[in-house]
């Protein structure tokens, strides 16, 4: 049987410009009035026989508020930007331009002492690839963008490079079908 993996973006905890690599912040109010809105569209979601989430806070209470009572998976952990840890990608240039540089041109790279974007990509994808074949195959997942991003170019099998070019809004979804080494990404029609 195919697996249907429904990944949810978590809410927002800050503006998209003050995002900081591997933050811990929970979700402020502008967040929670986000996942209020989106519940009546995400709620069916929670019919997935299993249910994860990424271990942040806000992936956590996106999950909670809309009734999925996920449980954390670590692989779902966002990279590990080692130094750079609670920095934005401003602070991080402003600090390291050449060691940015190097990180955004090579996805094997980890000049700030952490996990390379390879590292990120291979991570999820090795979790995409254990889930198992519940009664209905149906999953969801609420994750930091970063690591749908890094799901999206696994399934697909696309050059890490492509992870750059992903934009995942916060409470998107995104479904990829299949199993083990041979995944499809899913459009859905839209309710008329």
């Amino acid at each position: 049987m195919a697996l249907r993996v429904t990944f949810v973006a978590a809410a927002r905890s800050s503006p998209l410009l003050a995002e900081r690599f591997e933050d811990d912040r929970p979700l402020d109010r502008a967040g929670w009035d986000e996942v209020m809105r989106a519940a009546g569209d995400l709620l069916p979601l929670a019919a997935a026989e299993l249910r994860y989430c990424s271990p942040t806070p806000r992936s956590r209470a996106t999950g909670d508020a809309l009734g999925y009572a996920p449980l954390a998976q670590l692989a779902l952990r966002e990279c590990d930007m080692g130094r750079w840890r609670g920095l934005t990608l401003g602070e991080a240039m402003a600090r390291e331009p050449e060691a940015v540089d190097a990180w955004l041109a090579d996805p094997r790279s980890a000049p700030h002492g952490g996990e390379s974007l390879l590292g990120l990509i291979t991570r999820v994808g090795g979790w995409l690839d254990t889930r198992p074949v519940g009664a209905d195959g149906r999953i969801v997942a609420v994750a930091e963008p970063s690591v749908i991003r890094a799901a999206l170019v696994y399934a697909l099998k696309a050059p890490p490079a492509t992870y750059w070019n992903l934009d995942v809004r916060p409470l998107s979804t995104t479904t990829v079908t299949g199993r083990a080494g041979r995944w499809n990404l899913r459009f859905d029609q839209a309710a008329v």
